[in-house]
């Protein structure tokens, strides 16, 4: 299917008020995917909610990619019971493999899933879908159903700056093809980078264990998982990179974007500009105080709401 631009730039306007949106995530890969999925289940004035997929990932903490998205699907029911949100009919297996060189679909729950909900909807009222890890679901289902593209805007933290020299980062790198796929595909692209952008997202210690330790098992859950990133505390900050994504759909001033031609993604991980190409917002700043301020006070009232 082709969209003209004139579609693809009306879908790629700054979103107003309650938008569908699912989230693709390598839950378990770090630590911040957990906040980003937090953030977004405290936010239903903005969010309607429909779907949570597990994104696959291979690094030290999984044998393979499918063992990765087995540990992020646990991670999310493990941040969905102590959120007390059942997790049937929410919650979906994503792929076991990348799309990879060959840009081969993958079959998995969460491909399903993301189709027939795409479907569903219309090009009025898209389904936003941010995907926080490897674009390997997201891929396979543009490649299995391009149809999607007119009803579908993807919100993807991946690659770097396009004025970094590379763009070797973890979401990118697991599966280069299945990035080509998205860049190529046509779909309305919300394109949030790492270093150069979403590095400036991050928290220390002290913050976390002041603004969200205290706050139930979820934010005592949350401080655990930062803190055990790293053994040396003193000087030290991590960025939560999957903040951005959420942060930017809940108000676009947070993470200032404009209008671009598509990059090319080269099979070396770099950045090629070809102006020919369709147009993607993309994302050249965030301000991480109004996110984290925003974080920090609906997790505080999610706290107290259960308080007896």
């Amino acid at each position: 299917m082709t969209l003209t631009d004139a579609a693809r730039l009306k879908l790629l306007q700054l979103p107003v008020g309650k938008v569908r949106v699912v989230l693709d995530t390598d839950t378990y890969n770090e630590i911040d995917d957990q906040f980003a999925l937090v953030q977004m289940l405290l936010s239903p004035q903005r969010f309607d909610v429909e779907a949570i997929y597990a994104a696959p990932f291979f690094n030290a903490r999984a044998d393979s990619p499918g063992h990765g998205m087995e540990l992020s699907y646990q991670e999310i029911l493990r941040l969905l019971e102590r959120l007390n949100i059942a997790p049937e009919g929410l919650v979906h297996r994503g792929v076991t493999d990348y799309v990879g060189p060959t840009k081969t679909a993958r079959a998995a729950p969460a491909v399903d899933d993301l189709i027939a909900r795409a479907r569903a909807g219309s090009p009025d009222r898209p389904l936003y879908v941010i995907a926080i890890g490897a674009i390997s679901n997201v891929a396979s289902a543009l490649l299995k159903a391009p149809d999607i593209i007119d009803r579908v805007v993807v919100v993807w933290l991946g690659g770097h700056a396009l004025e970094w020299p590379h763009t070797v980062e973890f979401n990118l790198k697991q599966d280069v093809g299945g990035a080509q796929v998205l860049l190529d595909s046509g779909v309305p692209l919300v394109l949030v980078p790492c270093m150069g952008v979403t590095s400036r997202l991050h928290s220390t210690v002290p913050e976390i264990e002041r603004y969200v330790e205290p706050h139930g098992s979820i934010g005592a859950f949350l401080a655990q998982r930062f803190k055990d990133y790293s053994s040396d505390h003193m000087g030290w900050a991590k960025e939560i990179w999957d903040m951005a994504p959420v942060g930017w759909l809940l108000n676009p001033e947070w993470a200032p974007s404009v209008i671009i031609p598509a990059p090319v993604l080269t099979d070396q991980m770099t950045w090629s500009i070809d102006r020919r190409r369709h147009p993607i917002r993309y994302v050249t700043s965030v301000d991480r105080n109004p996110i984290l301020k925003d974080f920090f006070l609906k997790l505080k009232d999610f706290a107290a709401s259960k308080v007896p």
